[in-house]
C-alpha cells in the first residue's frame, strides 16, 4: 500500500514514539496527582518533559499554559467555547473545518454571532479581507493554519499583527499546520525536466512572533504522534472557562472547578502514553527542522502537481505549491471523487482520500461543492517513485474514461 493520507493521519510513525509509549505503559504508567508512588512521579516527569517539548516547539513561553486534549476537535471546542460570552462576535474563514463552524453554528442559540469571510477560487484570503470584516464588538479570529482541503497556507503572521493591533483574540486552528513532515535521510527530489515546478517556503508556527492567542493542534498529523493526543495552548490573557469538570488532582476539597493551568483544563484521567509519546515525535520533527521538512514535501507536491497539469481531463484546484503544504486536491472529469479513490485503493494498491474532508464552504469556494474532490497528502516516508505511481495511475484511469466519453 501507498499510503498519501496524511492529511488524515501520518503513518507509519517514528520508532522513537512507539518505544517512548512501549516504555511507558511496561514500566511505569502511574496516574499524576493522584498518587505520591515512583509510578506516578515516573510519569508525571515524563509529562511534564513532553509538554516543555512541544511548548519550545511552538514558542510558548510558559509550558503550563499547554493543555492536553484527545484531539484538535476537543481543544478547538474548549478555546471557542471556553471564550465567547453572550454579544460577541466571531470572523473566521469559508476555508475552516467543520471542528471550527459547527461551534460557532451551535453558538448562535447564546447571542454569539459570526461571519463566514468567503475565500477566493484559490482558497486564499488576506489579512486585508478580514479588516474589512471586524465589528466593534468582534472578540475573536478563527483561522486555519493551512487548509486541509487545498493545503493553502493563510496569512497567519499578518492577521496576527491585525488582531493585535485591534485588540482582537486570535485562535488557529493548527490541524494541517502543527508540524511538517520529511522522511529522515532521503535527499531532496531531483525534478525532471517534463514535470518541472519551482517554489520555496516554510510554515513553522510560533505564537510569540505570530501573536496567537489560542491554538489548536493535532497529535497524530504533523507532529508524527499518536492518535488520541493534541492539545490546546491559551495565552493567560484569555481567561478560558473549563469545558469539563471532575478530578484533578488539585483542590479536592472544593467543589468548584480550579481554573489553574493546566490541571484545571485537563479533568480526569488524560491519555499519559500518547502524552510521552507524542513529547517524542515533537522532538523527532524539531531534530530534523521545520524548513528541511516543507522543502522535502514542497518538492513531492510540486513534481505531482506538474504532471497533473499536464493531464487531460483532470482539473487540479488550489494554489501551487509554494503557497500550500503538502496536499494536492484534483477530480477526473466525468467521475465522481469517491469512485476515483475506490479505484486507486482497489485497483493500484493507493491510499488517498475523496469527498468533502468536512469542510463543505471549503469546496463551494474552490468550485467543487457538487462533486467533492480527491484529496493527496504527502507524508515523511513517501518519495517521487511514489508519486510517479500515482501519476500513473491517474493517467490511466483518466485515459479510459476518456475514451469512454468518446464513446458515448
Amino acid at each position: 500500500m501507498i499510503y498519501l493520507d496524511n492529511g488524515a493521519t501520518s503513518y507509519p510513525k517514528p520508532r522513537v514514539m512507539l518505544a517512548a509509549m512501549e516504555e511507558c505503559i511496561l514500566k511505569y504508567c502511574g496516574n499524576p496527582g493522584r498518587s505520591g508512588h515512583f509510578l506516578s512521579i515516573k510519569t508525571g516527569e515524563e509529562v511534564y518533559h513532553a509538554r516543555k517539548r512541544i511548548a519550545a516547539f511552538f514558542g510558548i513561553e510558559k509550558a503550563e499554559q499547554l493543555i492536553f486534549t484527545k484531539n484538535t476537535t476537543e481543544a478547538l471546542n474548549l478555546g471557542i467555547k471556553g471564550l465567547l460570552r453572550s454579544g460577541d462576535h466571531v470572523i473566521t474563514t469559508s476555508m475552516e473545518h467543520n471542528s471550527v463552524l459547527r461551534p460557532l453554528k451551535s453558538l448562535e442559540k447564546f447571542g454569539i454571532t459570526h461571519s463566514v469571510l468567503r475565500a477566493d477560487r484559490d482558497g486564499l484570503l488576506t489579512a486585508a479581507d478580514i479588516e474589512k470584516t471586524i465589528r466593534p464588538n468582534t472578540k475573536l479570529i478563527i483561522v486555519t493554519a493551512a487548509s486541509n482541503v487545498t493545503g493553502g497556507k493563510m496569512p497567519i503572521a499578518e492577521i496576527g499583527e491585525l488582531a493585535k493591533r485591534k485588540g482582537i483574540f486570535f485562535m488557529v486552528d493548527g490541524a494541517q499546520g502543527a508540524g511538517l513532515l520529511f522522511r529522515h535521510g532521503v535527499p531532496p527530489v531531483m525534478m525532471p525536466r517534463a514535470c518541472s515546478a519551482q517554489g520555496a517556503g516554510w510554515m513553522p508556527l510560533d505564537v510569540a512572533h505570530m501573536h496567537i492567542d489560542l491554538l489548536a493542534f493535532p497529535g497524530h498529523k504533523g507532529l508524527l504522534g499518536p492518535q488520541g493526543s493534541g492539545g490546546l495552548y491559551a495565552s493567560p490573557r484569555t481567561a478560558l472557562r473549563p469545558m469539563l469538570e471532575g478530578g484533578t488532582g488539585t483542590e479536592s476539597k472544593s467543589r468548584e472547578q480550579p481554573r489553574e493551568f493546566p490541571e484545571g483544563f485537563e479533568a480526569g484521567t488524560i491519555n499519559r502514553p500518547a502524552i510521552i509519546g507524542l513529547g517524542r515525535g515533537t522532538e523527532f520533527v524539531a531534530k530534523i527542522g521545520v524548513d528541511v521538512i516543507a522543502r522535502y514535501e514542497e518538492e513531492l507536491i510540486s513534481y505531482l502537481d506538474a504532471c497533473l497539469d499536464e493531464m487531460p481531463g483532470v482539473l487540479r484546484y488550489g494554489p501551487p505549491a509554494g503557497k500550500k503544504t503538502g496536499i494536492t486536491l484534483f477530480n477526473i472529469e466525468g467521475l465522481p471523487a469517491e469512485e476515483v479513490t475506490a479505484t486507486l485503493n482497489n485497483q493500484y494498491g493507493i491510499a488517498v482520500r475523496g469527498g468533502y474532508h468536512c469542510a463543505g464552504l471549503a469546496h463551494k469556494s474552490i468550485g467543487t461543492w457538487e462533486q467533492g474532490g480527491v484529496r493527496v497528502s504527502v507524508g515523511p516516508f513517501n518519495t517521487k517513485a511514489q508519486m510517479q505511481k500515482l501519476t500513473d495511475a491517474v493517467w490511466q484511469i483518466s485515459s479510459r474514461q476518456t475514451r469512454q466519453n468518446r464513446l458515448l
